[in-house]
Order: structure tokens, then sequence, then C-alpha cells
């Protein structure tokens, strides 16, 4: 929780929230996490612990990115591209038709890590988000 309180741009769950993502349910879900024991790009200052995480549910045929968090000190060095590469090798191994989420429209960082991962915009809710209020833009990426 204490990394996702530090970026603003990430979904903001509760703590019951998260130990749902920990607890066996109907709904099957994937909890990755980038840590400091993977390779760290020379002069960050991200430090021991988590780096980054990612939250995906399997909700067949398909998975949703619910959460994907990458520390700030963390970014630009590939820990958000592996935590994606890894929910895509996940849906490739279940025979999922797709991956979906939603991403909020100002995150340009976000959306372009998920365009080059070869998601498409599929659609937009209005006002989806608030504090601010903002709209969300719908993201696919189908096997291919």
């Amino acid at each position: 929780m204490s990394l996702e309180r530090q970026c603003a741009t990430a979904a903001h769950w509760t703590e019951a929230q998260y130990r749902q993502a920990f607890q066996r349910e109907r709904m099957a879900r994937l909890v990755l996490v980038a840590d400091a024991s993977e390779p760290v790009a020379s002069g960050s200052d991200a430090g021991d612990g988590v780096l980054g995480f990612l939250v995906a549910r399997h909700l067949a045929p398909e998975w949703e990115l619910e959460n994907i968090v990458v520390a700030p000190s963390a970014r630009r060095q590939g820990h958000g591209n592996r935590l994606l590469n890894a929910l895509l090798a996940a849906a490739r191994e279940t025979h999922n038709a797709s991956v979906f989420l939603e991403v909020r429209e100002s995150n340009a960082a976000a959306r372009s890590l998920y365009e080059r991962a070869g998601f498409e915009q599929t659609g937009r809710r209005k006002s989806y988000y608030t504090s601010p209020v903002e709209d969300a833009i719908l993201y696919r990426r189908t096997p291919g």
C-alpha cells in the first residue's frame, strides 16, 4: 500500500482489497512483484524492497489488469514492461482470448507502455475516475 500511495495514477485500493487479492476465491488472481533482487539500473535510488507490482484477475476467457504500479524511483528501467509481459505470458498459458484494462486518460506513460505492448484502445468511460474526475480509456490486447 505504501508503494501504491506514492503513485498518484495508480488504482488506490483499500487494505481489505489487497488482502482479497491474496486470498483464494472463485476468481483466480495473479499478483506479480518486481523486487530489488532483479537487476536494477546503475545509479538507481530504488533501494531494497518492492519496486513494482501487478494485480490481474482471470475472468475466463479473459484477464483484467486491475492494477500496475512501479515505484517512482524505479521507473523507466523496464520493471513495468516485465510485469506486463509476465501477465501476457500467463494469459497465453491459460489459452485465453484477451487482456483488458482501463487507465486514466492523463496517464501518458502507462498508455504508452500498453500501446507498445500491443494493446489497442477500445473505448472510453466518461468521468470514471474521481479525485480528480477524469475519463478512463479502455484497452484490450488479443492473442497474436
